[in-house]
């Protein structure tokens, strides 16, 4: 008997449904309470990414850090710091996923993590002028948990959507981060601009995240179930570690799975690398705080219906396609890019990411969900995680480097675009009937089992 991911249907989720905000959401593919609840993360947590990792903390970091060390020193911790980050949660991540795919434990690593992000990002509060190596720690750590909270996040994605459901979820999970994002960076910019006390306000920002966050992510720890986890053979190992190498062998049985991987590497990279330096590159070319916020926030405007609208063309043409002209675009911001001098360029970039971004990376997602077997969804996706993290490595170290030998990053921004067309061209050698027919193989066989 095939497992049926629907649930009961209760008087208060038929009002719910009939209501505008029920309709809408069942357009764009939220039909059940757990789909609303499982997206609804992602409105909680791009709020560390909008305004933590993209907008505030780099402008304040570098008005406390800058005439201490200088900019471009400055600009080099920053880069290294998230290195770090993503350092640390490439190489935690996989054995946290095959930990969590042999325990019911996925929602409360999850929320362990949700919980050390938002304490760092609380914590940015008490951050004050010279406290560049506490503000950089803090940085970390809040990275560090946002990221690792994704492996479960995502790995619970095939058991809360049926598989013609993933490509319009996931998409609308980003959609929703792009709401949720832009929403309560408009909220403390209004804060910014109407507190005399600048520092006080930025303050407020960070706490402001912190709630944020672990408010609306409360909803998937309710109507979210705990994936069942597959009774131990004498095939599964013990012990994260040895279960990892297992993990690494198993994927050895998805090779199309293992191809996307390193597309995704490459191409991601980029991607990775004009979210998290933008706002610091920006300020190397002399625009204005304004200027960049207001950019920052045009991203999460426009992207709500282009992610939106990245879900009807993946239902249309296909994921990899939809995924492929994507990156095309992402090679045109990247030459404007390092053309840029001016306020109004960097709002013509802004509004191309904000076209792409989010329908990149959510097709990206669902893309690989398909290819997997889901008894084993977390440690794929830890495995995605990896490459994803590894991925943001390339790119602020690329940075880092040519800050050191140049004194300048625009000469780095070309070295973005071999990343695009690299990773498009392996994308396209990916043979996704082929990876789609291996999952629904294991899927099969583990019912049966």
């Amino acid at each position: 008997m095939r497992h049926s991911l629907a649930t009961p249907r209760a008087p208060a989720y038929h009002a719910a449904m009939s209501s505008p905000l029920g309709r809408l959401a069942d357009r764009f593919g939220l039909t059940r309470p757990e789909l609303r609840a499982w997206a609804l993360y992602d409105w909680a947590n791009s709020a560390f990414f909008t305004v933590v990792v993209t907008a505030i903390f780099p402008l304040y970091f570098h008005a406390i850090a800058d005439g201490e060390i200088g900019k471009t020193a400055a600009t080099s911790r920053f880069t290294i710091a998230t290195t770090l980050a993503l350092t640390v949660t490439a190489v935690v991540a996989p054995l946290l996923g095959a930990f969590a795919d042999s325990r019911p434990v996925k929602k409360r690593l999850l929320g362990g993590f949700l919980l050390l992000g938002a304490g760092a990002t609380a914590a940015m509060a008490l951050i004050g002028p010279g406290d560049i190596t506490f503000a950089l720690l803090l940085f970390v750590i809040g990275n560090v948990g946002v990221s690792a909270s994704f492996v479960f996040y995502d790995a619970l994605l095939p058991h809360v959507a049926r598989p013609d459901e993933l490509d319009r979820v996931s998409t609308a999970g980003y959609a929703l981060g792009y709401v949720g994002g832009g929403l309560l960076l408009a909220i403390d910019l209004a804060l910014l601009f109407l507190l005399p006390d600048r520092v006080l306000a930025t303050r407020l920002c960070f706490l402001s995240v912190a709630v944020w966050w672990v408010v609306f992510a409360l909803p998937l720890f309710r109507h979210v179930p705990e994936p069942r986890v597959a009774p131990p053979d004498g095939a599964r190992p013990r012990g994260a570690f040895r279960q990892l190498a297992a993990t690494l062998r198993e994927l050895r049985r998805y090779p199309e799975a293992l191809l996307f991987l390193v597309a995704f590497l490459l191409y991601n990279d980029g991607i990775g690398t004009i979210i998290r330096l933008s706002a610091t590159y920006g300020l190397e070319l002399g625009l204005s705080t304004g200027a960049l916020v207001g950019a920052i926030l045009l991203v999460q405007v426009v992207g709500i219906p282009s992610t939106f609208l990245f879900g009807r063309v993946a239902d249309r043409v296909g994921a990899r396609p939809a995924i492929v002209g994507a990156l095309g675009i992402y090679a045109a911001i990247t030459l404007l890019a390092w053309r840029m001098t001016d306020a109004w360029q960097f709002y013509v970039v802004a509004l191309l990411v904000g076209l792409v971004q989010g329908g990149t990376q959510a097709l990206s997602r669902s893309l690989f969900a398909k290819m997997i077997p889901r008894a084993r969804s977390t440690e794929f996706f830890a495995l995605f995680a990896v490459f994803e993290k590894f991925a943001g490595i390339l790119g602020p170290a690329l940075f880092a480097v040519t800050l050191a030998i140049t004194g300048s990053s625009r000469s780095a921004i070309l070295g973005v675009l071999v990343f695009f067309i690299a990773g498009g061209l392996l994308l396209s050698r990916v043979d996704l009937a082929a990876g789609r027919r291996r999952a629904d193989e294991a899927n099969e066989a583990a019912l049966t089992a």
